[in-house]
């Protein structure tokens, strides 16, 4: 019984973590979300008794994709700061 509440409530992070993913617009926070993702599913793995696949999971998806990931989020993006919109106001005069 302890076993199938804690599939549930696994597969419904996972689920709703995915989903998170989709439709959240920033993309830092989708990053952060993919994580939690990825960690359940290798949570699910432990539960099937395949530490293995669940230990390959951590180290290849959470500890390099999702490093990948977020460094590509943080290089990327670009802050709109105050001497852009003073630029943009002199542009147009």
């Amino acid at each position: 019984m302890l076993e199938t509440i804690a599939f549930v409530a696994f597969a419904f992070v996972t689920i709703a973590s995915a989903l998170g993913v989709v439709l959240i617009e920033e993309p830092w926070h989708a990053a952060l979300l993919l994580g939690v993702a990825l960690m359940s599913i290798a949570v699910h793995f432990v539960m099937l008794a395949a530490e293995f696949v669940a230990m390959m999971q951590i180290l290849v998806y959470v500890g390099g994709v999702l490093v990948l990931i977020t460094f590509a989020v943080m290089l990327t993006q670009r802050e709109d700061t105050a001497s852009d919109s003073d630029s943009e106001e002199v542009v147009r005069t």
